[in-house]
């Protein structure tokens, strides 16, 4: 079952009750370091209420969400936090973990984009790649024979391309890190209108560690970077799984004229935090996007606890809040019309039973805050993958195994799709190409070193496609995070295909619980492998061997590898 979702009543206001109480009030009176926290408005308060109680306990409002009730507020109160919180109109409080300090020197904007998000089990480099230079296409696109992950799903041009490869006004929201729409096999699908981003860069954590590097190095030495790129890589290997077209270059995505826009949520250096998703979400909701994909989980807490006996009382107001937030604006989205698609993670955990999680929290909100082992109940969530109307995507290999990585759980997972796994061999020796491909930013590639001067890749990870004198660079990943976005394009082709025009937004519109059950209803079932304690041998670079054991639950028609099957494309149009 899905672990328990945190649900909030509504409450009934008083006029005494919308600020704070008297002995609430005396705690305002304590200056202290200028701090951010999030606000959670209760369910049913006036905005104007709510503003009324932050600015009568000492804060001012940097940033708010009404839609969903959620504000970042800024203070100098160091008992802010008590002095708002028995307000009626506020719900919930955390210490805001997106502030930084001040950015170690001589780190800007390639030391940034040689930061991995930590959503990707990284394929491997090595030896320098053939380039596709001048070489005729094989297929339909000149790279799509290294498309295993598309012939396992059959988007092909034998398979679904011939029947549905998507409709323009279909809206894919890629909420990530952001999106290069100056690629040129994202580029002719690239809402560039829609798009935008929702973060600002965070130079450094509070210990003075680079996340992000400093603004200063930014062509526009600002914090905000334009909603067409991305100094990353995921996000764009992302949007290309989705939506790359047929053009003659490079690879194709999975619906290969479905619209991509770039709702960026998460910071150059791979983290998400709590706002900017909110944000990603509701906007999502009021502009018409059909299916969004999240391909991370919201930091710093891999799971959020409200009641673990290991986290200070402080912590669990902070994971409370995170779930309650995120849960309302993926309500908000879904009741809207979005469906939402999410990577179940790739911790090569079962979620389903006990945990134990030594990686949280991830990022230093205050100086000295480091990560610490605790044991994880199965009241804990993980979010997005487990909140209420996701759809939760885990991730296989070449041979159609789970992935060694992916997270797991009869209940958990709702979907399985190509995600890759290096090690999906015979003798569990290394291969990257049984990762998966697809579109890789040129400024990424050059800031990591991984091209000769004369453009050809120096790495086995990356392979360089050319039309004429245009050419496209794409990269090897792995990881669930790969999975999600081609169960989302899967996604797309079903509401290209069944849906309805839209009189508000135009292009098209399905409701998400129709999409969903298209969606699972035409995955291709897949058992549990035999037995159903799966090891998994894996020959290390260093000269090791790892092992690990898997145990796959079923419970008809479902399992905790696959779910209901892994996704179809060809299934799902026709």
């Amino acid at each position: 079952m899905k672990r328990v979702i945190i649900t909030v009543a509504a409450a009934a206001l008083t006029a005494a009750a919308l600020v704070p109480s008297a002995q609430a009030r005396r705690a305002i009176a304590e200056p202290g370091a200028e701090a951010e926290y999030v606000v959670l408005y209760t369910e049913g308060a006036r905005p104007a209420d709510a503003q009324r109680a932050i600015r009568a306990a000492g804060g001012s409002i940097l940033k708010e969400n009404a839609a969903v009730g959620v504000a970042t507020v800024k203070t100098a109160n160091a008992r802010f936090a008590e002095a708002v919180r028995d307000a009626a109109p506020i719900d919930d409080i955390a210490h805001n973990r997106s502030i930084g300090g001040v950015p170690a020197a001589g780190r800007g904007a390639a030391g940034r984009a040689a930061v991995q998000s930590r959503a990707v089990e990284k394929a491997g480099d090595g030896a320098p790649a053939a380039s596709t230079f001048g070489r005729p296409a094989p297929a339909a696109e000149p790279l799509s024979e290294l498309q295993w992950d598309m012939k396992r799903i059959h988007a092909t041009v034998d398979g679904s391309y011939r029947h549905q490869q998507g409709d323009p006004g279909v809206l894919v929201g890629v909420v990530d890190t952001g999106v290069d729409g100056s690629h040129p096999d994202i580029a002719p699908n690239f809402n560039r209108e829609l798009s935008r981003n929702f973060t600002v860069d965070i130079p450094a954590d509070a210990d003075g560690k680079v996340i992000d590097g400093p603004c200063e190095a930014e062509p526009d030495r600002s914090c905000d970077d334009p909603a067409d790129v991305d100094e990353n890589e995921h996000g764009t290997h992302v949007a290309s799984s989705i939506a790359s077209p047929l053009n003659g270059l490079g690879t194709a995505g999975v619906a290969p004229r479905v619209s991509i826009v770039n709702l960026r949520a998460g910071q150059d250096s791979g983290f998400f935090f709590l706002q900017p998703s909110i944000d990603a979400l509701t906007y999502a909701g009021d502009v018409g996007i059909d299916v969004v994909n999240m391909s991370y989980y919201i930091d710093p807490w891999l799971f959020n606890c409200d009641d673990n006996p290991a986290d200070s009382p402080a912590y669990r107001q902070e994971q409370a809040t995170v779930v309650k937030a995120m849960q309302r604006a993926l309500t908000y989205a879904h009741s809207r019309g979005v469906t939402l698609v999410s990577a179940a993670g790739n911790g090569a955990s079962d979620y389903t039973g006990e945990l134990v999680d030594a990686s949280s929290p991830d990022f230093a909100g205050v100086p000295g805050e480091k990560p610490y082992s605790r044991t994880i109940p199965t009241s804990c969530v993980s979010m997005p993958s487990e909140g209420e109307h996701v759809i939760s995507v885990s991730s296989t290999g070449i041979s159609g195994r789970k992935a060694y990585y992916s997270d797991y759980g009869d209940g958990h997972v709702d979907v399985a799709a190509p995600g890759g796994d290096v090690y999906d061999t015979a003798a569990g020796d290394r291969d990257v190409t049984r990762a998966t491909l697809a579109a890789y930013p040129r400024s990424v590639a050059e800031a990591r070193g991984q091209l000769d001067p004369d453009g050809a890749p120096n790495v086995t990870n990356v392979v360089r496609s050319c039309k004429g004198a245009v050419c496209g660079y794409y990269a090897y990943l792995q990881g669930t995070s790969m999975a999600s976005p081609r169960a989302a394009g899967v996604a797309a082709l079903i509401v290209s295909e069944y849906g309805r025009r839209d009189p508000v937004h135009g292009g098209k519109k399905l409701p998400p619980a129709v999409v969903e059950t298209v969606l699972k209803g035409t995955a291709t079932r897949t058992a549990c492998p035999t037995p159903a304690a799966h090891t998994y041998t894996r020959h290390l670079p260093d000269g090791t061997t790892a092992t690990s054991t898997h145990t796959c639950e079923r419970s008809a028609p479902h399992n905790g590898f696959y779910g209901y099957g892994i996704v179809d494309a060809l299934r799902a149009v026709r």
